[in-house]
């Protein structure tokens, strides 16, 4: 991945762990716009994952939920670390929440963090995705009952 697109990739996960989805999604959708490293499948999930995280903000768990799942099957085809970020507790902390939007359980307190490798994501070296396993500011998503939200 260019050093360009790395540090884009920083700023995405550092305002997406702020709680800054719509900016989030801003910054990664110039990333993938022109993506020339990263395939843009890891973008996009990256930026469906901030798009379902605004949804939630704003009240709107039908749409939540919809984006929510596209990111998951799209982060389901690369490995447990890409790009100098941790899929895997992205991929579970998202996953519990799409669980709890589909069955009206509670919600986990606080949205997820994207979490980076020690050396952070703008020195992660890509490896190649895997084969897809086929069987404004942001308001702060708030920990009540999904069924609750305004």
């Amino acid at each position: 991945m260019p050093d360009e697109e790395r540090d884009a990739l920083a700023k995405g996960v550092a305002q997406f762990n702020e709680g800054l989805f719509f900016e989030c999604h801003d910054t990664l959708e110039e990333v993938w716009s022109g993506v020339r490293g990263a395939p843009p499948d890891f973008l996009q999930g990256l930026i469906q994952a901030a798009v379902g995280f605004y949804h939630l903000g704003n009240g709107n768990s039908k749409g939540a939920t919809t984006v929510l799942r596209r990111s998951l099957e799209r982060l389901a085809r690369y490995p447990p670390r890409y790009a100098g970020v941790e899929l895997e507790p992205l991929r579970a902390a998202v996953g519990e929440w799409l669980r709890a939007l589909e069955t009206g359980a509670r919600a986990p307190a606080e949205p997820p963090r994207i979490v980076s490798t020690p050396e952070g994501v703008a020195s992660g070296a890509a490896s190649p995705p895997r084969t897809p396993d086929r069987s404004a500011t942001s308001k702060a998503v708030r920990s009540a009952p999904i069924d609750t939200w305004a």
